[in-house]
């Protein structure tokens, strides 16, 4: 099935996963320009520069993006069995998912306000440990938004995205002008927020965060997942209120899935 033919999510999930893709890219900034040149949610970035180091060029030192890089494949790892466990007892992983995420940020600016104050986490070289949080929790973050499974919003991957919205408009140019279907006016939606998202949150990272330092910048990101997942507890999707209220009635519901977070 093609992206822009794909049933069309929840309107909420769409703009939650906006702000999540936003949140990637000021990771990213804050990661990059204060912990020492390595990309914590943008994992391609890593891949090439482990390839650098290893070929010693470009004076990026191995265990930097080695260490993005495995933290962030066992945070995929673990949060994938840890949300379907979550799941399979009628909980709402989602939730779970973005707690998790705000936990583990505010851990690693935990220890780097305690190990470089208000400043950068690569004034002496890249903190690992911090390096290491940061991945993690955004690997947990690949595994909540693989499992939410909202159609051209990864968040945090915009190639695709791109590739995708270009190809589309091109195949139909004139479909703004003379009017496009639910469906296609949603999927480039999703697109475009996907790919203004990781930019809006790289310069607002950039000029907002990371002048506070590492471990501030890291606070306050972890701080907006945190309010994710309360309001996703407080307000939950309809799906799952409509799963506890058969559960409290005493009939047999159905099993949770991606569908409902």
């Amino acid at each position: 099935m093609s992206e822009s033919s794909a049933a069309p999510p929840d309107p909420r999930r769409t703009a939650v996963m906006t702000v999540l893709t936003v949140l990637a890219g000021a990771v990213d900034a804050v990661s990059f320009l204060t912990m020492g040149n390595v990309f914590c949610a943008l994992a391609t970035g890593n891949v090439l520069f482990l390839s650098f180091a290893l070929a010693g060029e470009g004076d990026v030192p191995v265990a930097r993006p080695a260490t993005a890089i495995g933290a962030f494949l066992v945070g995929a790892g673990v949060g994938a069995v840890v949300l379907m466990r979550v799941a399979a007892r009628g909980r709402s992983w989602f939730a779970v998912g973005l707690a998790g995420e705000g936990l583990l940020l505010a851990l690693g600016g935990a220890v780097a306000v305690v190990r470089h104050g208000d400043g950068a986490a690569a004034v002496d070289g890249s903190d690992l440990v911090v390096v290491g949080a940061v991945a993690l929790a955004m690997g947990l973050r690949a595994a909540t938004a693989l499992r939410l499974d909202v159609p051209g919003m990864p968040t945090l991957l915009s190639q695709t995205a791109v590739a995708r919205l270009v190809s589309d408009v091109l195949k139909e140019p004139r479909a703004a002008l003379r009017g496009m279907s639910r469906r296609q006016r949603l999927a480039r939606t999703r697109w475009t927020a996907t790919v203004t998202g990781i930019f809006a949150g790289g310069v607002l990272g950039t000029l907002l965060l990371v002048p506070l330092g590492t471990g501030r910048a890291l606070f306050v990101v972890a701080a907006v997942a945190l309010l994710l997942a309360a309001a996703h507890l407080a307000v939950p999707p309809k799906e799952l209120r409509e799963q506890r209220k058969r559960r409290e009635q005493g009939k047999r519901a159905g099993p949770v899935g991606p569908d409902v977070p």
